[in-house]
């Protein structure tokens, strides 16, 4: 499972508790791969309860690998990198 965008936007306590319960039962039997919108040091303004930020912040990092890719957005570059392509002769 992926998601993608975490911290787009506040989660209210019952979203969050609802994250908390899809992520704790898909991690027990699948991976959970997240793309989050900001580093784990600003969940708190997404997750607005610290305990449960906290949990859920466990839930993901436990047994699993961390791969920071930077603050870049790879959807922008992405359609940069097309726009800067020759145009194919047709």
């Amino acid at each position: 499972m992926c998601i993608d965008g975490l911290g787009y936007m506040e989660f209210d306590r019952h979203s969050a508790e609802l994250l908390f319960q899809v992520v704790a039962e898909r991690e027990e039997k699948n991976s959970v791969a997240i793309a989050p919108n900001e580093s784990s040091g600003g969940w708190t303004k997404t997750f607005t309860d610290a305990r449960l930020c906290a949990a859920i912040v466990v839930r993901l990092t436990f047994n699993g690998t961390i791969i920071e890719t930077g603050t870049g957005c790879y959807r922008l570059a992405s359609t940069r990198a097309r726009a800067d392509e020759p145009a194919e002769a047709g």
